[in-house]
């Protein structure tokens, strides 16, 4: 049968504008490695205006401040704030989604197989934290505060790197690198959570908890309206904010809260899309006619948008503005470290930036390989198809990769902006030392006999 277009739109058309700029651009976003590229860009573009000779107006911008007043409400945050609380509270909903998604379909729902991952993400969080405390500790006082900084994996940069290396990385390596990164997210936080907050406010922290209590109430009630948790969301965000705890932890609890399942199934879709299709079959004598098809679409599309976890729905809405649009701009608002007055020397062998890279490299290829070497030889997990100890060296090495995640555990870290800064050189030297050295261990590993996907 031929293939026949079924819906077409005026992106779909040959217009000068969607032919050769949307089009482009949206398959530039299919590509894996897409995310990465622009992050990367962002912060490169960060450092260069932050050290060219309009540099003042990287942090003017930045410091901007926002504020509204009504009554007795106050509301008064910068527009780096406004990104870093913000906005990141969107990238961290899309991380409590894939946290949940592979806890109910993917890679983490069976504990034997989930084994092997967490427990080589616990030794990628453990030893790195050690060893930032182990640089860190001579300096004492809030430098110590950093340990948390190089726990981090970036995934949209891991992941980018792996998808550069295609077949050359086996399948199963690729989706323990993912379970890994997953796990380290959750321990990040965890991590942010416990450790990064300061200054609890409880009535609005119970405020905060009564409205994600009164949404789960509402979604085990069988209210789905999108309209109904968008508002209710952005309140529970507003009070974790006034409570102390950090603000982006609402995402990752709506996150989790959201239904991996959808209403209908495969067979009761095509059962009910079957009966209305039938029920309501085309009549041209009707001067009914165009009413009757309204009402049958509607219905179809309502069945249609239940069929669709709201998980899936959720996440294939925001990922792209989380890939594309929030974490670029976060690290556009947070990589421009000015390096006019800075001996770049001294600023690499300090405590802290030290502690932080060599954590980020060292710490990450030790504890995950030797996490894993234990957990293999204990007998609690395996290592997957096609998966050699080298491709476990070089996905360490890739996890060193720390980038958006160090960022945020740095903001909330110090407020030093000289550690900040110090805590940030040592995030771009051990980031991009730990993705070359990953790269080339998985280059010049052998190309693995079953082709990625």
């Amino acid at each position: 049968m031929p293939n026949q277009e079924t819906h077409r739109t005026w992106l779909n058309s040959e217009r000068f504008i969607p032919r050769r700029f949307i089009r482009p651009a949206l398959r530039f976003t299919r590509v894996e490695a897409a995310s990465g590229i622009v992050l990367l860009v962002a912060a490169v573009i960060a450092i260069l205006w932050a050290n060219s000779s309009v540099g003042d107006t990287y942090e003017e911008l930045w410091e901007t401040v926002f504020k509204i007043e009504m009554g007795s409400f106050h509301f008064e945050e910068s527009l780096r704030d406004l990104v870093n609380d913000g906005l990141m509270a969107v990238f961290f909903l899309v991380v409590g989604l894939e946290i949940k998604r592979e806890l109910v379909v993917g890679e983490l729902r069976d504990p034997k197989a989930a084994a092997l991952p967490v427990i080589a993400a616990l030794g990628g969080m453990i030893v790195p934290a050690l060893i930032f405390l182990a640089f860190a500790a001579g300096e004492g006082g809030q430098a110590t505060r950093g340990w948390g900084i190089p726990m981090a994996t970036d995934i949209a940069f891991s992941l980018g790197v792996v998808a550069l290396l295609g077949s050359r990385v086996p399948v199963g390596a690729k989706l323990f690198l993912l379970a890994l990164a997953i796990v380290d997210d959750i321990g990040a936080i965890a991590v942010i959570a416990v450790f990064y907050t300061d200054d609890l406010t409880f009535p609005w922290l119970a405020a905060a908890i009564v409205t994600l209590i009164i949404m789960w109430a509402a979604q085990k009630g069988g209210i789905r309206a999108a309209a109904f948790y968008w508002p209710m969301g952005i309140l529970a965000w507003f009070f974790l904010l006034e409570s102390g705890v950090h603000a982006t932890l609402a995402g990752v609890a709506l996150g989790l809260m959201t239904p991996a399942r959808p209403m209908y199934s495969d067979e009761e879709y095509h059962r009910k899309a079957t009966y209305i299709l039938d029920t309501f079959a085309p009549e041209p004598e009707s001067p009914h006619g165009p009413a009757r098809v309204d009402h049958e679409a509607r219905q179809l599309a309502s069945i249609a948008n239940e069929s669709i976890a709201p998980l899936n729905r959720l996440e294939y809405l925001l990922h792209p503005w989380s890939s594309f649009l929030i974490v670029p701009l976060f690290a556009l608002a947070n990589a421009g470290v000015r390096f006019g007055n800075v001996d770049v020397v001294d600023a690499l062998t300090s405590p802290v930036a030290l502690g932080v890279a060599v954590g980020l490299l060292v710490g990450k290829i030790a504890g995950i390989s030797a996490f894993t070497a234990l957990a293999v030889r204990l007998g609690l997990g395996r290592l997957p198809r096609h998966t050699t100890w080298t491709h476990i060296f070089g996905l360490a090495a890739l996890a060193g990769i720390g980038f958006t995640v160090s960022l945020f555990v740095t903001g909330l870290a110090f407020r030093d902006p000289a550690l900040t800064d110090l805590a940030k050189i040592g995030i771009f030297a051990g980031s991009g030392t730990a993705g070359i050295i990953g790269y080339v261990i998985l280059r010049f590993t052998g190309r693995s006999p079953i082709a990625s996907p």
